[in-house]
C-alpha cells in the first residue's frame, strides 16, 4: 500500500473486534489488530466508539449464523447513525461463519463492507484500503474473500505483535483432515497446515520478551503438528512433531509454562507422551476430546478411535506423569445414539474421572454428513445432557476438593474483584483466588489451596523457602 493510500485512509482510526468461539479465534483477532495497526487503527472497548467493527465468528455453536445476523442488525443502526453524523463505519465479518455463509452475508446484510474467511485475514489491509478509497455512497455491495489461498497466511503476518500479557496464545497448526461427521472445521478452516518450527520458536521468543510467562500452543488438531525442522538441527530437512517442538520451547529462558489445545486421540504419539514426563514447563493438564464412550457412535462420528483405545491413551499419560489431569468434550444425541450408547459414555466418564469437561447436545451443521441422518428426539438429548453434566460436575467438584492442602504454583494474571485480591491459574487450569499484593501480578507463586468450589479454588500464598520450588 502506498503512502498516499494510507493518507487517504487516515492515520487515526478506532477498531473494535468482537470475537466468538475458540482460542484460535482469539489469536486470529489479535493478529488482525496487528495487521491494521500500520493503517492507524487502535483497539477500543465498544463498537459505538469504532470506525471499523470486525465480527470474528465461530460456526461450532448452535445457531451460530443467526447470532451473527442478529448482531449485524444492531450494527446496521449504529452504522447508519454514524453516516447521518457525517462519519463512516466499516463493517467486516470474518471467521468460520463468514467462510460458510460467504455471499449470503452480503445478500442478507448489504450494509456489510467486507466478508473474509479464516485463511484470508492477512489480506485485511488491502481490503480495508479498497473499501475506504471509494466514497461510501458509491461503494460496491461489499468485498468477499473466502478463498483457500495457496500461500500460508502466517507468512504475511507482521513479525512484531502487540504484547498479550503474562499468558499468551500462539497458533502452530490450523485446519483439519479428520472430517468428523458432526464438524464444519474442515470446510471452514481447510486442510491441516503446520507452521515451520523455527517460525514458532521465533514468535515464542518475542512473546516471552514482551512479558509472557506461559504460552498455549493452538491448533484445530494441535498434536497433528508436523512443522519443518529448523535449519542447523539434526533433523533439518525433515519435520518436528509436537513433542519435539515442546522440548525446544522448554529451552527458552523465561518461559515457565507450556500448554497445548485442542488434541485428537488419533494423533498422540510416544514423543508427546514422554514430553509430559520430561519437560517441566509442560503443564500436567490435557484437553483430549473423546466425544462419546460408544464405539458404535464413535464410528458413526468418524472419530477413528475406540473407547478402550482412549482409556489406554489416558493410562499412557498417567504412567508418564502420575499427576496428570484431563478434560474432554462430549456430544450427546448424535444421530443414531441409543440409550445403550449413552450408557457407554457414562461408563467411560466413570472409568476415567475428568477434572473439567465440556458437553453439548448434538445440533446439525449444514453440509456435514450427520446433518443428513435421522435425528435423536430433542427431549432425549436434553435428558441425556442433564444426566451427563451432573456426573461431570460431580467429578469437577471432587477434583477441586482433592487439591485442598496441596501447594500449587499459580501464575497470577489479573486482579480480582475485591481489593487486595489476585486471580491466577493453577497447573490444572483452575481459577485460583488469593489475597496477594499487586506486585505478584505476572509471577508464578506457591499457593496453599484452602478452599474449593465448583469452578475455582482459593488459597493463601506460601512463601516459605521450601515451597518456592514446588511443582504440581
Amino acid at each position: 500500500m502506498s503512502s498516499g493510500d494510507r493518507e487517504a485512509i487516515g492515520l487515526s482510526k478506532r477498531l473494535y473486534i468482537k470475537t466468538y468461539g475458540c482460542q484460535m479465534n482469539v489469536y486470529d483477532s489479535t493478529r488482525m489488530a496487528d495487521l491494521l495497526a500500520p493503517l492507524g487503527y487502535r483497539l477500543v472497548a465498544a463498537s459505538d466508539e469504532a470506525d471499523m467493527v470486525i465480527l470474528n465468528t465461530c460456526h461450532i455453536r448452535e445457531k451460530a449464523a443467526e447470532k451473527v445476523y442478529s448482531e449485524l442488525g444492531r450494527l446496521r443502526a449504529l452504522k447508519a447513525a454514524r453516516a447521518e453524523a457525517g462519519g463512516r463505519m466499516v463493517l467486516a465479518v470474518g471467521g468460520c461463519v463468514a467462510q460458510a455463509e460467504g455471499a449470503e452475508i452480503l445478500r442478507r446484510a448489504p450494509h456489510v463492507d467486507i466478508v473474509f474467511g479464516p485463511q484470508t485475514y492477512h489480506r485485511l489491509p488491502d481490503m480495508v484500503a479498497r473499501t475506504l478509497l471509494v466514497p461510501a455512497d458509491a461503494a460496491a455491495r461489499g468485498l468477499l474473500d473466502t478463498e483457500f489461498p495457496a500461500e500460508a497466511k502466517f507468512d504475511f503476518l507482521p513479525e512484531m505483535a502487540a504484547p498479550q500479557g503474562v499468558a499468551a496464545i500462539l497458533s502452530v497448526q490450523e485446519g483439519c483432515d479428520k472430517f468428523c461427521s458432526f464438524c464444519v472445521v474442515p470446510y471452514t478452516r481447510g486442510a491441516e497446515y503446520s507452521r515451520p518450527a523455527d517460525d514458532v520458536l521465533q514468535e515464542a521468543r518475542r512473546l516471552v520478551g514482551a512479558g509472557a510467562r506461559e504460552i498455549t500452543l493452538l491448533g484445530q488438531n494441535v498434536n497433528a503438528y508436523h512443522g519443518a525442522a529448523p535449519a542447523g538441527t539434526k533433523s533439518a530437512g525433515g519435520e518436528w512433531g509436537l513433542g519435539r517442538l515442546i522440548r525446544a520451547l522448554g529451552e527458552i529462558p523465561g518461559l515457565d509454562r507450556l500448554r497445548y489445545t485442542t488434541s485428537h486421540p488419533g494423533d498422540v504419539d510416544d514423543a508427546l507422551v514422554t514430553a509430559h514426563r520430561d519437560v517441566p514447563q509442560l503443564m500436567p493438564f490435557l484437553h483430549l476430546p473423546v466425544q462419546s464412550g460408544s464405539d458404535r457412535v464413535l464410528a458413526a462420528m468418524n472419530r477413528k478411535h475406540t473407547a478402550d483405545a482412549y482409556r489406554r491413551l489416558i493410562e499412557r499419560f498417567r504412567t508418564a506423569r502420575p499427576d496428570m489431569a484431563f478434560s474432554s468434550d462430549f456430544i450427546v444425541g448424535h444421530p443414531g445414539e441409543s440409550e445403550v450408547d449413552f450408557a457407554a459414555t457414562l461408563r467411560l466418564v466413570g472409568d476415567i474421572g475428568f477434572a473439567q469437561a465440556f458437553s453439548f447436545k448434538y445440533s446439525p451443521r449444514p453440509g456435514t454428513p450427520a446433518a443428513q441422518e435421522t435425528q435423536v428426539a430433542e427431549e432425549a438429548k436434553a435428558a441425556r445432557l442433564a444426566a451427563l453434566q451432573e456426573v461431570l460436575a460431580t467429578q469437577q467438584r471432587r477434583f477441586n476438593e482433592s487439591c485442598r492442602g496441596r501447594i500449587l504454583p499459580v501464575l497470577f494474571d489479573r486482579p480480582g474483584r475485591h481489593r487486595g485480591q489476585l486471580i491466577g491459574r493453577s497447573p490444572y487450569l483452575q481459577s485460583v483466588h488469593v489475597e496477594a499484593p499487586d506486585e505478584q501480578l505476572g509471577a508464578v507463586v506457591p499457593v496453599r489451596i484452602l478452599g474449593a468450589g465448583q469452578n475455582s479454588v482459593a488459597g493463601t500464598l506460601d512463601m516459605r523457602p521450601d515451597a518456592a520450588g514446588v511443582s504440581a
